[in-house]
């Protein structure tokens, strides 16, 4: 039967980063449409002399990338799995199927995890017809071995071995971990559910000799030091990972037997410096290849690179300065709009002022550049104008800060927004201004109505948190501003940093609570260390920050002691802070 060595594409159709990213496969054209095939995968694991212990088994050498890969056992579901369903203990389908999110077939997917250990690792979970666990170091272990490789070539089924041998699968023994999908592109792909269980005590584990041909029991942190040697794919390492944190099997197991929601996990195929490589979804660039390569074809990139232009649809263009740092990330993003039968276009950012990213931005226009819109005025977002305005003629919008200090002396706006102003770039291209003040007192966000995509600015930024430095940064405001949003009919965020971002209120919402934990730390703060200097506080709400960014820190600090003296909640004197006569006290709401 084929179902052994295709489950395991699915754990290693993806190598980690440090793996051999030359193998990693091209993607296939015309791979997108094809349904994946179901597999199922279980993790095996015991309490070891040190502690957690996983089982991995080495994969034979064969002519595609998974040769050598160490894997979990696994493979597809066959046909045949289903008649097994009577002889499951302690889970029917119905049942099995509400955990996997299914109308029904959920109990096949046990019922393939387990006999597909059996096959390849010797571990039968299962319950012998007089009760207890099967025990295959005993009397009959040589015959229930002898299923394993009539299982494999597909001449007797699991069902026909439940009713010989008068056992029971223990589908109750096993949790249901993870959903895994191979990447679109894939010259094969699998929908795999991974399964978490308990090796049973009284069995040996015993790799096959044909798809396995070796195995180990390994603590999961170690497995992950070992990568140089072990060649893991990302769905093993991702799963190591998760486990590692364990001290014991009990532990693990009641962990992930626990109510917990389980995510679909699936990889996006994308390129870059170190070639062809899986992105998966908390990477940066996921949401947006997502968006650029629907089919996996896997020509964008999950790096941003100076001065590429990035297509991201009919109407943007994204072209990134080559200023990145710990404060600008990747670099700025400058973003052209427009397109259409007129073909003209607006910039977003022109960014810092370097000659070479406004060659980029003049050759990444396919038509005239005619409006220049600036978000705010830092010296990250605005000083190119003046060059782009040279060469281009294009007329200038923004707003004047209220405070000039770190701003871009040069920005002159032709024409004043004060946020409500609607421009028509091109026929069904319309870009609203909108004024979010907090961050910069002159910051606006805009609106790509038609793709109800926002281009945030700073507002906004991709895996990191936005300096607000007073007096021009106001906490008060930039809170208000973010909440002020959530309720537009969003679909993405275009950043001044970073990629493309999906789930524009989720990502503003959890900005939103960051705001609050930190002034709730800051509240905390000065209600144990009574009146404290600035520097105090923040040794004690920036802890968790490294001590290079305290500089940084202490801008937002001030802002969020400012934001707390003007709701009546903390006071300064002579050089300290205090919580005022009117604080929450601990525990309350404010």
């Amino acid at each position: 039967m084929p179902h052994l060595t295709l489950a395991h594409s699915l754990q290693t159709f993806s190598m980690s980063p440090a793996a051999n990213a030359s193998a990693f496969p091209a993607p296939v054209p015309g791979t997108a449409n094809r349904p994946p095939r179901l597999a199922a995968t279980i993790v095996v694991v015991r309490d070891g002399t040190n502690g957690l212990e996983v089982l991995l088994s080495r994969r034979a050498e064969n002519t595609d990338h998974t040769s050598g890969a160490w894997v979990f056992p696994g493979g597809i579901l066959d046909r045949d799995d289903r008649a097994a369903h009577a002889a499951c203990a302690g889970l029917d389908d119905a049942q099995a199927s509400r955990r996997l999110g299914l109308d029904h077939g959920g109990l096949d997917f046990w019922v393939a995890a387990i006999r597909e250990c059996f096959e390849e690792s010797g571990l039968l979970f299962g319950y012998a017809a007089e009760g207890g666990l099967v025990d295959l170091d005993g009397a009959d272990a040589a015959r229930l071995a002898a299923w394993r490789g009539a299982l494999h070539r597909g001449e007797r089924t699991i069902a026909s071995l439940c009713e010989t041998e008068g056992i029971r699968l223990a589908a109750d023994r096993l949790v249901y971990l993870s959903h895994w999908l191979t990447p679109l592109g894939r010259p094969k792909r699998y929908d795999t559910r991974f399964f978490i269980g308990a090796a049973p005590a009284a069995q040996t584990a015993l790799f096959d000799g044909t798809e396995m041909v070796e195995q180990l029991w390994i603590a999961p942190a170690e497995a992950l030091a070992r990568t140089g040697s072990l060649k893991l794919l990302t769905p093993t390492q991702k799963t190591l990972e998760t486990i590692s944190h364990f001290a014991d099997a009990a532990s693990l197991m009641a962990w992930a037997a626990a109510p917990r929601a389980v995510s679909l996990t699936m990889p996006r195929v994308a390129t870059g410096s170190e070639g062809l490589q899986p992105v998966l979804p908390e990477a940066p660039a996921w949401a947006e290849l997502g968006r650029i390569d629907p089919a996996g074809h896997g020509h964008a990139s999950y790096e941003i690179v100076a001065d590429r232009a990035v297509r991201l649809s009919d109407r943007v263009i994204r072209v990134t300065a080559g200023n990145g740092s710990v404060m600008t990330g990747p670099g700025t993003n400058t973003y052209l709009i427009g397109g259409g039968r007129v073909n003209e276009w607006a910039v977003i950012d022109p960014g810092p002022a370097i000659d070479a990213h406004v060659d980029a931005i003049v050759a990444a226009a396919p038509g005239p550049i005619r409006w220049i819109f600036a978000t705010h005025t830092h010296i990250d977002h605005s000083p190119a104008t003046v060059a782009l305005k040279r060469r281009t003629g294009a007329t200038v919008h923004g707003l004047a800060p209220a405070h000039r200090e770190w701003q871009d002396a040069t920005f002159a706006a032709d024409v004043t927004l004060h946020g409500g102003e609607r421009i028509a770039i091109a026929p069904a291209t319309t870009l609203a201004a909108i004024h979010t003040p907090g961050h910069a007192s002159n910051h606006l966000c805009y609106l790509l109505e038609e793709e109800k995509t926002l281009f945030t600015g700073d507002h906004v930024m991709q895996q990191s948190t936005v300096v607000i430095n007073p007096p021009d940064g106001d906490m008060r405001a930039y809170v208000a501003s973010l909440r002020s949003l959530l309720d537009l009919d969003l679909e993405w965020l275009a950043p001044g940093h970073g990629f493309l971002m999906a789930e524009p209120r989720q990502a503003m919402q959890a900005i939103i609570e960051h705001r609050l934990a930190r002034e709730a730390k800051v509240l905390a703060a000065l209600r144990n260390l009574g009146p404290a200097t600035a520097d105090a506080l923040l040794a004690r709400v920036y802890a968790d920050v490294p001590a290079r960014l305290h500089p940084v820190a202490m801008r937002s600090l001030t802002a969020h002691l400012l934001k707390l003296r003007d709701d009546g909640l903390a006071q300064a004197e002579a050089g300290t802070w205090a919580l005022s006569i009117n604080a929450t006290p601990p525990g309350a709401k404010h």
